[in-house]
């Protein structure tokens, strides 16, 4: 091992433990996110009342069963320096039929996932762009955001690499066609 490799090996290393070292106050979300640790404090009410809306449609007319687990910590590949990403989505969904969150720590591999869900909140170009392609290379088949700033909600599919090759977007106060499993129009007029 070059001294070069080893000393980055290091890097990372110190890194990922300074980060899970983290003793955020309560409320507050510490990720890591392509070499770079990202406090979230905790959200506003419409942050958190577009989360319910989705969740509840979601239950209520899904053909397919499926789990939830909110602020969910995920272990996904990373494109940066460190070799593993620590994000939480405001929503991870799962078929319920693999009880993926039952005996899950508070990091999971993101194996299994079905979709992510991400609301918008003061450093949006995190969830637009960093977490985007954090799920695309763990392979999550959905990603759908929540845009509280460009008012719109998109479902991004077909994961490939870095990125997904296929996006569907709507403004707020139109529905947002979910493909199978979910199968249904998701309903957006009563976001805030």
């Amino acid at each position: 091992m070059t001294a070069m490799a080893h000393d980055q090996h290091t890097q990372e290393d110190f890194l990922l433990e300074g980060f899970l070292a983290l003793d955020t106050p309560e409320g507050f979300r510490a990720e890591l996110i392509d070499g770079e640790i990202v406090v979230t404090p905790p959200p506003l009410g419409g942050h958190e009342d577009i989360i319910g809306l989705i969740v509840e449609q979601i239950f209520q007319k899904t053909k397919t069963r499926v789990n939830f687990a909110g602020t969910k910590g995920l272990i996904v590949p990373s494109g940066g320096a460190c070799p593993k990403n620590r994000v939480i989505p405001d929503g991870t969904f799962a078929l319920a039929e693999l009880r993926l969150f039952r005996d899950a720590g508070t990091w999971m591999p993101a194996e299994g996932v079905l979709l992510v869900l991400e609301v918008t909140s003061r450093r949006a170009g995190i969830d637009r762009e960093a977490k985007r392609h954090c799920y695309a290379r763990a392979d999550i088949p959905f990603y759908l955001l929540a845009d509280r700033d460009e008012r719109a909600l998109t479902l991004f599919s077909e994961p490939q690499g870095d990125d997904y090759r296929d996006s569907s977007r709507v403004p707020f106060g139109k529905a947002l066609p979910l493909p199978d499993p979910f199968g249904f129009e998701l309903e957006t007029f009563e976001f805030p």
